[in-house]
This record gives structure tokens, C-alpha cells and sequence, in this order.
């Protein structure tokens, strides 16, 4: 089903007015009364016209939109920071800018900083959509013909192009490899329920514990928000199941510095008294004291090919629907007390054979 965008025209019949009384609102002119400026932009906002303040401009130099969209729903996650980078990367070398927004899992801020970028005459859109989210929200978009690429958050039947991790199979190998240092009581820790990647990730989860032999306990899948702070709520309520978990695969690595910081709050050591593993490789992971384990995803190259996949489409005229699943690794640091166990049997072997 087409939309049918509103116009000009139609704001100038529904208000009396002519068009080019409308015109001279959009400018901001002087020359039009308060009164009528405030009709004028009642009745945009009712029949929700979008001014394309960017087209505009360009009518004006004669040239094309040099403007990428990006909008994420969580900026202060540093997973978020790193895509920006690799979008950004692209985007200037094939010279395009990123417009870049945070929604903070709002609904109502995405509308309004999406509605802003066209305004502003954008030429595509990459997008970790808002907790919410329905695919009816980029019907519009995709009726004006504007590209759209959904990275990170995948929205079935959004009929938009995404790039998406391979959320279920790296989760599968957190587990795998807690199962195989001995863990039987294994915990999932954060994430919203209501999201496709939580669906995803849990998915691996309940698959992983199962061909390993060990009880899916939902009293184990423990879900918060997906932050720092949500990792302390997560594993605290862990903690204080009957038979608790001795080592966890948590939603991203945020989450799992959460952790980190709730296990030290109970004088536990990551490693050592609680087995840890992230899910993301944020630079922080490698640097953090103990280093993180996590599932590897390469948050700079989600960026990258988010917006390779998006400048193809700008370059081709049409917005085809495509779908990138980026692969994923397991990286063996020290809060899943691999690194540990392997020197403590390196001890026994040296001891052993007396060298």
C-alpha cells in the first residue's frame, strides 16, 4: 500500500490559505502574523507533513544530499560508540556525513529525531531501532523511497535491509565452553525480554544447555535492563537462587562489567569464584582488570557494513530488502577461568615432570 504524502497544497487548502503563505512559514518569514503561523503549523502537525528542509536547500545549490542518518538506542553503551565509528569510516571516505542521534530506548525521541533527519533531507538511514519498535514505524520510510538499514536489532517484517550478529550461535559457544570447564549451573544474565535479540540469544542459550547435557532452569535466565547497572540487579537476584549458578553468559559485555562489579561486591572473584562471559568485544574488554571474556561480534564492522549495504542502495535508486548475518567468535580471556585453570594444570604438569 502506497502513502500518500501531504503537500503544500493540502496544508494551504486545510488552513485557507495560499501556498505561498505556507512557504513563508516553513522559512520562518517575518512577513506572516502569529496567527496564522500557528495555524499553518497546527495543521502540519495533524496531518504529520514532513518538510524536507534538506531538499529544499538543495533545490536552491543544485546538488545531492550529502547526509547519513544514524540513529541508536542506547548511546552511553559503548557497543554503540564503536558502530558509529565504522559507519563513520565509510560513509566519509564515499563523502557523506552521519547525522548520529540517541533515543535512549524511546519510542517517541526516535519519531521526533527521524522526522528532524528528513527534514533535513537525508539520503539514508541506519538504525538500532528503540525497545518497541514495530515494522509498521518504517512503513513510511519505506513508501517515501528512503534506504533504511537495521543494524543490531533485527525487526521482522520491516521489509528493510539489516545487519544483524550471529546472536544464537555465539551464545551457543559461551555455553559450550562454561560446560566444558566443569559448570554445570549456568545462569543468562540481562537483556528485555521483548527485544529479537534477547529472543535470539536465550534461543542459543536453552539450545547450548540442552545438547550439553544440563537442566534449561528458566529460574537461570535472569533478564534486566542492558546496562552496567542491570548487570548488578541481574546477578545480585543470581546469587541469592538455592542452588545458584557458578558462572553466567551474560546479554553484552555491559551487562557482564555488571556483573563483574556485583561478584566483587560479594567479595567473589570474576574467575575464580564466578565464572563470566560477555557478549560484544567492546574495547573495554580487553583492558578491563580481569580481562573479559566475551562473544566477539566487531562492533566496528557491523558499522562498516551497515553502511556499505546503505550507500549500495543509494547508489542503485531502490531500496531493496537485504539481510547481512555477521559471524561471531568466542575470546578466551579471564573471567571465564579458562586462563587460570590452564596455569594451575601447568604448575601440576611442571611439577610433575620436575622441570
Amino acid at each position: 500500500m502506497t502513502e500518500t504524502r501531504v503537500t503544500v497544497v493540502d496544508i494551504a487548502r486545510a488552513v485557507g490559505v495560499s501556498k505561498s503563505t505556507v512557504s513563508l512559514v516553513l522559512q520562518g518569514s517575518p512577513l506572516v502574523s502569529e496567527a496564522t503561523r500557528a495555524k499553518v503549523t497546527s495543521v502540519m502537525r495533524d496531518l504529520g507533513y514532513v518538510y524536507n528542509r534538506g531538499a529544499a536547500n538543495l533545490r536552491q545549490s543544485g546538488s545531492k544530499s550529502g547526509i547519513i542518518g544514524v540513529v541508536v538506542n542506547d548511546l552511553t553503551n559503548s557497543f554503540f560508540a564503536e558502530l558509529a565509528v565504522g559507519v563513520d569510516v565509510i560513509v566519509q571516505s564515499a563523502g557523506f556525513v552521519q547525522f548520529l542521534a540517541n533515543t535512549s530506548e524511546s519510542i517517541d525521541r526516535q519519531r521526533e529525531v527521524i522526522a528532524t533527519m528528513r527534514e533535513h533531507g537525508i539520503s539514508g538511514l541506519i538504525i538500532s531501532p528503540a525497545r518497541g519498535t514495530e515494522p509498521s514505524d518504517f512503513r513510511p520510510l519505506v513508501a517515501a523511497g528512503l534506504p533504511v538499514v537495521v543494524a543490531v536489532r533485527n525487526s521482522p517484517g520491516a521489509k528493510v535491509s539489516s545487519v544483524i550478529s550471529d546472536n544464537e550461535g555465539g551464545i551457543f559457544a559461551g555455553v559450550a565452553h562454561l560446560a566444558s570447564l566443569g559448570h554445570r549451573r549456568i545462569a543468562f544474565l540481562g537483556g528485555f525480554p521483548d527485544t529479537a535479540v534477547f529472543q535470539e540469544r536465550t534461543a542459543g542459550y536453552r539450545k547450548a544447555m540442552q545438547a550439553n547435557g544440563l537442566d534449561c532452569d528458566d529460574g537461570l535466565i535472569i533478564a534486566s535492563a542492558p546496562s552496567r547497572l542491570g548487570g548488578v540487579e541481574a546477578i545480585s537476584q543470581a546469587l541469592k537462587l538455592g542452588d545458584r549458578p557458578t558462572g553466567a553468559v551474560c546479554f553484552n559485555d555491559a551487562v557482564a562489567f555488571g556483573v563483574c562489579d556485583g561478584l566483587r561486591a560479594q567479595h567473589l572473584e570474576p574467575g575464580v569464584g564466578f565464572a563470566v562471559i560477555g557478549f560484544d568485544d567492546v574495547i573495554e574488554a580487553r583492558t578491563a582488570v580481569p580481562a573479559l571474556t566475551t562473544i566477539s561480534v566487531d562492533p566496528q564492522g557491523i558499522g562498516r557494513r551497515a553502511a556499505q549495504l546503505l550507500l549500495k542502495q543509494i547508489n542503485a535508486g531502490k531500496a531493496e530488502a537485504e539481510t547481512l548475518i555477521s559471524s561471531v567468535r568466542l575470546v578466551v580471556r579471564d573471567t571465564c577461568g579458562a586462563t587460570r585453570a590452564a596455569a594451575e594444570m601447568d604448575n601440576v604438569n611442571r611439577r610433575q615432570t620436575g622441570s
